[in-house]
């Protein structure tokens, strides 16, 4: 019975001395005052990993930074490099929107496609494009030598019927929306009048506005609660609109229903 008992205090002795041991080994592995060591390496050893990784993403950082101004040297400021994605134009409609539903005596229902219109055309107003240039009508308006080019003038009040000045619901309120179509700023193309072209690009062309279309759909009774689909295309002897793989290049297509 008494071997027993020292039995079990011996291995009670052993099993605290292996403890310890492992306390002492997870000490010295973080910290280990013989040899100086910290998570086992050496200051020296530390100090030569840290100037490796320092050289190394240095290096990258620099042939980055290399490559970088290399090729913000081929850049043209006013002009992209690359246009292979906008060759022919692409149009897009305000109010921004794929289908245009409202109720022609609900002035809630056609609101947001209002107010989204004067948004557009404040830049255009009348008092703001009468600081800009009036150009010759037919004729680019080159400016090569320019550091900064002049702005012709594209007033709102242009757009007659459609230019929210007469009837400030542009045509909503009586069942025959107006809807404008916008040109992006391809810098090639001048498919509408010259002397708004070219486009320099938006740090030598900062006040630049691009010259719009208005459609004022003349709809009757007849047409109403009835959805029109509607296709604008821009027309031109090397312009493509009829791609069925893209029917976003040179044309656009919205529907509209009016209810009353």
């Amino acid at each position: 019975m008494q071997d027993a008992k020292e039995e079990a205090k011996d291995e009670m002795k052993g099993e605290k001395k292996e403890s310890n041991e492992k306390k002492e080994t997870w000490k010295d592995f973080i910290y280990n005052p013989t040899t100086g060591e910290f998570l086992g390496r050496t200051a020296s050893s530390w100090g030569l990993i840290l100037l490796f990784y320092f050289v190394f993403y240095g290096f990258l950082a620099g042939m980055f930074s290399l490559t970088m101004f290399v090729m913000l040297k081929t850049l043209d400021e006013n002009v992209p490099r690359y246009q292979d994605r906008v060759a022919n134009p692409g149009l897009v409609i305000r109010p921004h929107a794929a289908e245009i539903l409202f109720n022609s005596s609900d002035p809630s229902n056609y609101n947001q496609y209002v107010q989204e219109l004067h948004n557009l055309l404040h830049q255009y107003n009348d008092s703001i494009q009468e600081r800009n240039d009036l150009c010759l009508v037919g004729e680019y308006t080159e400016q090569n030598n320019e550091h900064i080019k002049k702005v012709c003038q594209f007033k709102r009040s242009m757009l007659r019927q459609c230019s929210g000045l007469p009837d400030t619901s542009f045509g909503y309120a009586e069942g025959k929306p107006c809807i404008i179509i916008k040109m992006n700023r391809n810098s090639s193309l001048c498919r509408l009048d010259k002397m708004f072209f070219p486009y320099y690009g938006k740090k030598a062309h900062p006040d630049y506005v691009q010259p719009l279309v208005a459609v004022k759909l003349l709809l009757t009774r007849d047409d109403y609660n009835i959805e029109q689909t509607v296709e604008c295309k821009v027309e031109g002897s090397d312009v493509r609109n009829n791609d069925d793989r893209d029917k976003f290049q040179g044309r656009v297509t919205f529907r509209v229903k009016v209810s009353e």
